[in-house]
């Protein structure tokens, strides 16, 4: 062999090895598919992705057990990012980079989302089940989000569509963490007020990952409001109900489903009682439900002592959607084919509950439940909506 041909075969050969192969794609192998999920696992928030990825695990872990999907099992990777915008961005870009995951899932939070899409957009990494009702993820030009839950908009519409015409109130205040999920939900408060011809009688915030809320309760206060909407996590709403409390004011308090109702009603104990927190799946009790008895069964499998909770019903019905798009994807999963096919079935059956998703959603959006904490700390729903 002459040396420029000896030449021109060594670059080729290293053209031919430094090139992926077709069949190659981030996060697949012969017998697995790689799932990441950055979320908070530790910290003041850490109830919600500790109990997403609970969810997440089991469906898995049930879906594993019959075989997987076309012979591949389904795992995941989560990695702590204390509910926190940097630390969002640093461990999505590991799940990514390092971890090379195939797809992303169970994400928890606004804040840590609105830093974290346009890293997995521009890299169409499919950006599943987001434990967040915000409006932005519902961005058409956002192809890679896949939304399950209700927006924020449509929890606070069944919010206030409850206290004026069920309850007849008129003074509603509000209390919201100051960031981008707050005043998402702040956006869909004075929406919803306005068709009603009314407006906020007072508002109040916080900061995210504080309890800090007695500055909020002296705005709020003020106003004597009927009503009070709240737009944050378990710790400071709690902290703000009971400082109200304390205080001899007994408003009606209603909470976004990200409050993470469990959580809400273990912190507040006995003053937990007649508190409204709305939700995006229905009671994980319900086992008349094929959906919650599976979930049940299924977490049962996966971890004998874990409790059915609202977040980790919503983890499990992100991986069942995972698998079952999957399985329609076909034996070889690319992500633009996964994100192809969730956007042109739009509505997946899973275990007899419809979820629809993508483009459908304008169409069929998905339900809002308003429940009530008991004296037991258990929910039941609300009797007029």
């Amino acid at each position: 062999m002459t040396r420029s041909r000896f030449a021109t075969f060594i670059a080729l050969t290293i053209v031919l090895l430094a090139a992926p192969s077709k069949a190659e794609e981030a996060g697949v192998s012969d017998d697995a598919i790689l799932f990441g999920q950055a979320a908070a696992l530790e910290g003041p928030s850490s109830a919600l992705g500790q109990r997403m990825r609970q969810g997440i695990v089991a469906a898995f872990t049930e879906i594993n057990a019959k075989g997987g999907v076309h012979g591949r099992k389904l795992q995941l990777i989560s990695r702590d990012d204390g509910y926190d915008p940097d630390r969002s961005v640093a461990q999505t870009l590991r799940l990514i980079e390092s971890d090379r995951v195939f797809a992303l899932i169970g994400a928890v939070g606004t804040p840590t989302a609105m830093a974290t899409i346009p890293i997995t957009s521009a890299r169409n990494v499919p950006f599943i089940g987001p434990f967040s009702g915000a409006e932005f993820l519902r961005d058409l030009e956002l192809p890679n989000v896949v939304n399950i839950r209700a927006s924020y908009g449509a929890e606070a519409e069944a919010w206030i569509k409850h206290l004026t015409e069920d309850r007849k109130f008129t003074r509603i205040g509000i209390f919201y963490q100051d960031d981008s999920f707050g005043r998402d939900g702040l956006a869909g408060v004075k929406r919803a007020l306005a068709k009603r011809g009314l407006e906020l009688a007072a508002e109040g915030t916080f900061e995210r990952n504080t309890r800090a809320v007695a500055q909020a309760w002296r705005m709020i206060k003020r106003a004597d409001p009927e009503a009070i909407v709240m737009v944050g996590t378990y710790g400071p709403c709690a902290e703000f109900i009971k400082l109200a409390h304390r205080s001899g004011a007994h408003p009606t308090f209603v909470n976004i489903s990200f409050v993470g109702a469990n959580a809400l009603a273990a912190e507040l104990g006995p003053e937990g009682v007649g508190v409204i927190v709305s939700q995006v799946v229905p009671s994980p009790w319900d086992r008349s439900l094929k959906l919650v008895a599976d979930y049940q069964a299924a977490q049962t499998a996966f971890d004998p002592t874990l409790a059915p909770d609202f977040v980790s019903l919503e983890g499990y019905l992100s991986g069942r959607l995972a698998a079952a798009a999957l399985e329609k994807a076909g034996p070889n999963p690319t992500r633009a084919g996964l994100l192809r096919t969730i956007n042109d079935v739009g509505r997946f059956d899973i275990s007899g509950t419809t979820v629809t998703v993508g483009m459908r959603m304008l169409d069929t959006p998905p339900k809002v439940f308003l429940t009530v904490i008991q004296k037991d700390g258990t929910f039941k729903a609300v009797d007029r909506l």
